[in-house]
C-alpha cells in the first residue's frame, strides 16, 4: 500500500483506510481474491471426495476444544466470502459443481 500512496501522493498524515487509497487508485485486491478463489477450490475439492480430509476441513473431529478464543474455520471464512448464508449450504453447494463454481465466481467478481 505505500507504492500507492507515494504514487498518489497521499501524506502520512492523511487519515485514509486503505479501501479508500484503493478506490482512489481504481483497484483491487487481487493477492486476497485469488487466494480466497483457490481456497474455495480446494475446498471444494475436498468436500467431493469422502476421505480424512473432509473431516478435518469441516472440524466434525471428536474430542475436546481448547480453551480461550477458537480459531476461524476454512468453511466460516469461505461462507462469509461466498456470501451463502449458512455453512451447510456451502457444502451441499460443493456437491453440484456447476453451482460451486458459479457461486466462485460471483464472488470472485464482487471482490473482497
Amino acid at each position: 500500500m505505500w507504492f500507492l500512496r507515494r504514487m498518489l501522493r497521499i501524506s502520512w498524515t492523511a487519515k485514509k483506510t486503505n479501501d479508500t487509497v484503493l478506490e482512489e487508485a481504481h483497484t483491487t485486491r487481487l493477492l486476497i481474491s485469488k487466494i480466497r478463489k483457490r481456497q474455495a477450490t480446494f475446498f471444494g475439492h475436498v468436500m467431493r471426495r469422502e476421505k480424512l480430509e473432509n473431516l478435518v476441513t469441516t472440524g466434525m473431529l471428536e474430542g475436546k476444544r481448547s480453551r480461550g478464543k477458537q480459531r476461524e474455520k476454512l468453511i466460516e471464512g469461505l461462507t462469509d466470502w461466498l456470501k451463502a448464508g449458512k455453512s451447510l449450504e456451502a457444502m451441499e453447494a460443493t456437491k453440484d459443481r456447476k453451482k460451486w463454481r458459479t457461486m466462485i465466481a460471483n464472488a470472485v467478481k464482487q471482490g473482497t
